[in-house]
């Protein structure tokens, strides 16, 4: 039992390390993305950075794709055991005497993101691969900033983007303030961090939404 415990406690705490990890890269994803908005230029400049530079492409990038991998496969793991584990299952929930909707439904939040990264990906990782290495391109420090408000320009892909953004949002509500507790984090700056983690939650995915918003409004015209 004591293994068990363990064994379960680790897993929360990799889940805990992993999501905190994807919470900074979102972060830093925001940041390079707001500036295809306020500053196209600047946007192409950091894109073609990030595009190129060994330690992003072949350090950087690897261990982003394992902190995916490892957060979603520990949280489904948990998730599969605390269902066996289960001995009363509710049959309706009934307010507040049960857990709050999002912390139920963490797996479900998950899921449609982890769908919506395969999108992203697809949109623009693949489209990058296949552009530098199958068709050979030149290079273009100019192109990052048309492609990305192309991809905007269909009503579908910018409605499933702002969908996914707002389930996002519901998943980071209560993830990210339930890493820091997993991690331990028990004093004085637990109330600052909790109101930083709702903020945090809501800010970026938003920030996000308008700038999917944004391209699909103001496409480029030739």
């Amino acid at each position: 039992m004591s293994g068990l415990i363990k064994s379960s406690i680790a897993r929360k705490v990799v889940m805990a390390l992993s999501g905190l990890f994807l919470v900074f890269f979102l972060g830093q994803h925001f940041v390079i993305n707001i500036t295809s908005v306020i500053a196209p230029d600047t946007f192409n400049s950091w894109s073609h950075f990030m595009g190129y530079n060994p330690l992003v492409q072949y350090v950087l990038q690897p261990i982003l794709i394992a902190g995916v991998v490892v957060h979603f496969v520990m949280g489904i793991a948990l998730e599969l055991k605390n269902t066996r584990a289960r001995a009363v299952k509710y049959v309706k929930y009934s307010g507040g005497s049960n857990a709050p909707w999002i912390s139920r439904n963490m797996i479900i939040t998950g899921l449609v993101v982890l769908a919506f990264l395969g999108l992203h990906l697809y949109d623009f990782w693949v489209h990058e691969m296949v552009y530098k290495y199958i068709e050979g391109h030149p290079e273009d420090a100019t192109r990052y900033h048309a492609e990305t408000v192309e991809k905007f320009v269909p009503v579908w892909r910018t409605v499933l983007y702002v969908i996914a953004f707002v389930l996002l949002a519901l998943h980071l509500l209560h993830g990210f303030a339930s890493s820091f507790q997993t991690m331990g984090i028990n004093n004085k700056y637990s109330s600052g961090i909790k109101t930083f983690t709702k903020i945090y939650a809501v800010a970026i995915p938003l920030g996000f939404v308008l700038i999917a918003i944004y391209h699909h409004l103001n496409p480029i015209t030739h």
